[in-house]
């Protein structure tokens, strides 16, 4: 008598097939939340890509480290979604919180307060929560949260494209210390043998441009202040004289330092 459905050479017949491809689909579809970490705008809000807009309309919920700045970024977009604080002070358990909801299969984007995360902000933690999540994770490969790199602006490279000195190969430092080890950070830099890139605050602008007088009178320098702000502006020479600059007109805004290389 013939069957209705073909036999296959393993001995199963198509409706076992089907049966395990379903399983097979299931297993595919527990695959858990979605976490993209999206590059923002460093002050004109012009540089947001399309597609950080669409990733930031598209998700469950916002991971931010400042709910007021990032609400300032959404109104510009039209954008209006959940808030979720992520900051240099956040608790485990607040990170483990996060954690539950993508594994319960929520999609979140991490935003720093300006530029891309992980980069001197609290972004890193959060990644490297998410990583032994999937490390542990019982079913590798289908219950793992699925990272997302979305490019976009940064202090760094913004300011290595403009400075004029070799940036095949460059060291950032990210901010200077603010007392603990100030010293030490400044004498590295005597004989540092690539370009040097690092930030510095309003408040200790003024004392590390007269540190690094004392380190590398005679080193180029450049200081990027308030970059692709509208009061953006470019001072380049010694360190003296890039102070000396720096006096004639404000020393209000975010600064972005780029050191020559010890020749």
């Amino acid at each position: 008598m013939k069957t209705n459905h073909p036999i296959h050479r393993n001995g199963s017949d198509s409706s076992e097939t089907e049966g395990n491809k379903a399983r097979d689909s299931d297993r595919h579809d527990r695959r858990v939340g979605t976490l993209f970490v999206v590059a923002t705008p460093i002050g004109n809000l012009s540089d947001l890509s399309a597609r950080t807009r669409e990733t930031l309309q598209s998700v469950d919920f916002i991971l931010c480290e400042d709910t007021r700045v990032t609400r300032g970024l959404l109104a510009h977009c039209d954008i209006h979604k959940n808030l979720v604080s992520l900051h240099h002070h956040s608790t485990q358990a607040q990170i483990d919180a996060v954690i539950r909801r993508l594994s319960s299969g929520e999609s979140a984007t991490f935003v720093s307060d300006a530029g891309t995360p992980g980069i001197s902000d609290p972004g890193g933690k959060l990644v490297a929560a998410v990583k032994l999540f999937n490390t542990h994770s019982p079913d590798v490969g289908n219950t793992t949260i699925t990272l997302v790199p979305i490019p976009g602006p940064s202090a760094v490279t913004a300011a290595l494209s403009v400075c004029g000195f070799p940036a095949d190969e460059f060291q950032f430092l990210g901010f200077a210390p603010k007392k603990k080890g100030r010293q030490t950070f400044f004498a590295s830099l005597v004989k540092a043998p690539m370009t040097t890139v690092f930030f510095e605050s309003p408040h200790r602008i003024e004392k590390t441009l007269q540190a690094l007088a004392g380190h590398i009178p005679d080193r180029d320098i450049m200081l990027g202040r308030e970059l692709t702000k509208l009061f953006e502006t470019l001072y380049f020479g010694t360190p003296s004289q890039v102070l000396e600059k720096l006096k004639a007109t404000s020393a209000k805004g975010e600064y972005t330092i780029v050191v020559s290389a010890h020749e």
